[in-house]
């Protein structure tokens, strides 16, 4: 992104700030009990959330294109997004219909995720999207699709260690994201904006202190910059779903189905090693969820 597109950043306030409360009658690691078996491709039950988008012809995911590893623009086939997000938006294609081709991509901020979903502009938003309590108050999450925790990037030659060298100091994510309450929380001055890439930018012009979100998100940035690196341990735990409408529960379980099976038959480990490996420094733990109901 070149300087003059980068949109005015600003010091996060009010409502750019997600509630972090996860109350005690909430678990975010719970999701609903899968479908046992998943219905086959033609045979979704009538009436369905699933038999719904089938006649349709498509699903419609909404997803990044910024995120290294997870959603991003291919370098040659500008046309395409690839990433992890993207082959979890496949596979829940392919186990609605049965064929590639029919998973519609519409490219969203992070802070729309939600509004989106609940005015059925998507069906699925896949976006690296942590499961936390007043989240599950406006949207379903199917179970943990792969976990990860905050950390802070920093210039090559920055003296911070981590998240307790940045009191005071600015902090860049993006808006929407649980990362703002959290930095608030550690007594930094949040730095809102729209997309990744413009946190990297506003640490290049040294807007920006640091930039802080999931590790796996700060190596893709990395990856982007090498005069940069990440410090400090994780500072949070973050479990992360797919999302849907909240009165969507027969496609949440539909969905847990789909991720169990892909736990199980080896799927989720193959592409979590050819997407994430880089991103988590070695092999990827397979991700944990209880189901209940």
């Amino acid at each position: 992104m070149s300087p003059s597109k980068i949109p005015v950043a600003r010091p996060a306030v009010g409502a750019d700030y997600p509630a972090s409360a996860d109350d005690a009658s909430c678990r975010v690691r719970e999701s609903l009990r899968p479908l046992d078996p998943v219905p086959a491709p033609g045979r979704m039950p009538a009436g369905s959330s699933m038999a719904e988008i089938v006649a349709r012809g498509r699903i419609v995911v909404g997803v990044d294109q910024n995120t290294q590893y997870f959603a991003a623009r291919n370098h040659h086939e500008k046309d395409r997004i690839e990433g992890f997000d993207i082959e979890m938006a496949e596979a829940v294609g392919l186990a609605l219909f049965g064929e590639p081709g029919h998973v519609a991509y519409r490219v969203i901020t992070q802070a729309q995720r939600i509004p989106l979903l609940q005015n059925g502009e998507v069906d699925l938003v896949v976006d690296t999207m942590t499961i936390t309590c007043d989240r599950k108050r406006q949207v379903s999450f199917s179970g943990n699709y792969y976990d990860d925790g905050q950390r802070v990037l920093v210039p090559w030659d920055s003296p911070v260690a981590g998240i307790g060298d940045l009191r005071g100091k600015r902090v860049c994510t993006v808006r929407g994201t649980t990362s703002i309450a959290t930095l608030r929380d550690k007594g930094t001055l949040p730095y809102a904006v729209d997309n990744w890439t413009d946190c990297l930018v506003a640490l290049q012009r040294a807007e920006v202190d640091a930039i802080s979100t999931t590790g796996a998100l700060l190596a893709g940035l990395r990856a982007q910059d090498g005069d940069t690196k990440i410090v400090g341990p994780r500072f949070t735990d973050e479990p992360h779903g797919m999302a849907v409408r909240l009165d969507r529960a027969d496609f949440v379980r539909f969905l847990n189905g789909t991720l169990t099976r892909m736990l199980a038959d080896g799927t989720w480990e193959r592409l979590a090693r050819t997407w994430l490996s880089p991103a988590f420094d070695g092999e990827p733990q397979k991700p944990e969820t209880s189901y209940v109901g």
